[in-house]
């Protein structure tokens, strides 16, 4: 049988191959990263079943084992001073129940000491151009290391919404060869005003405007949750359902929205992520 390559793109990292049915991303071997390091998964999650669930979701969506990885749970431990980011392939970032808008003598003892550690480790990251994926909380700690405000003004209800890729992120590595319009899950009370100076929008909402953004080549942070699906996000409506993201009786009409759509696109985003930064695959098919 014969396949029509219709257009491959090419870069250091990848190529990626586009036929009229099929689109492959293939890693190159001298890709930036080996898988001789392993990814470091920082948590902030204080729930030890939504902590553990997250983490199983970067592990399937991201195609990794245990073993590949090695996870701080730092709101138990905090970032420790002597860690060194270039000890790991790349660095990813769950989500939390913390809001950085809140008012500094609001905070607790346990928020202060993660906000702190964070901006110590950002400033390794982003001068030194370093792998990273934060996801929505992630999103938030970046987006205020850069400078940019953080409020309530874009919050948006728990939910799966579809985004745009805006042009700059057709180009992008995580992005090229994926739909204009990306189906995801999220749910938060605060996002970036606006996109940090410096910083290159990849995917963009109605109802709020920074979804995706990358600084330098290697640094990305995403609003919604890459590593999310149904199950994962009942889970959460279940744990937080108390904590100002809705109204407590709208927790099982929320988890009928966050089943109705596939949100594999979203995933294969943080599946990409892994496989540039971390796997040496010989074929990455999304459909």
């Amino acid at each position: 049988m014969k396949v029509k390559i219709r257009q491959i793109v090419l870069n250091n990292l990848a190529w990626l191959i586009v036929t009229d049915n099929i689109i492959f991303l293939v890693p190159c071997h001298n890709s930036y990263m080996t898988s001789s390091k392993s990814i470091l998964i920082l948590q902030l999650r204080p729930e030890d079943a939504t902590s553990n669930s997250e983490y199983a979701c970067f592990l399937k969506y991201g195609g990794l084992k245990t073993e590949d990885t090695c996870r701080l749970r730092i709101e138990k431990h905090g970032i420790p001073d002597n860690l060194n980011i270039h000890e790991y392939a790349a660095i990813i970032v769950g989500g939390s129940p913390f809001d950085i808008s809140t008012p500094a003598d609001q905070k607790s003892t346990m928020q202060k000491t993660i906000e702190a550690d964070f901006n110590r480790l950002l400033n390794q990251v982003v001068t030194q151009d370093f792998p990273f994926l934060g996801a929505c909380s992630g999103n938030g700690l970046l987006g205020q290391y850069l400078g940019t405000r953080i409020s309530t003004q874009y919050a948006e209800a728990v939910g799966c919404v579809s985004l745009d890729v805006t042009e700059a992120g057709k180009t992008d590595k995580l992005l090229m060869g994926l739909p204009s319009q990306i189906d995801v899950l999220l749910g938060h009370k605060e996002a970036v005003d606006t996109i940090p100076e410096g910083a290159t929008l990849l995917m963009t909402g109605l109802n709020c405007p920074v979804q995706m953004f990358r600084i330098g080549q290697n640094v990305y942070a995403t609003q919604f949750h890459p590593e999310g699906d149904a199950e994962e996000f009942s889970l959460r409506i279940d744990t937080y359902r108390n904590h100002g993201y809705f109204e407590p009786h709208e927790a099982n009409e929320l988890k009928k929205r966050v089943s109705l759509k596939p949100t594999r696109h979203a995933q294969a985003i943080l599946q990409r992520f892994v496989d540039t930064y971390y796997w040496q695959r010989e074929l990455t098919q999304i459909k």
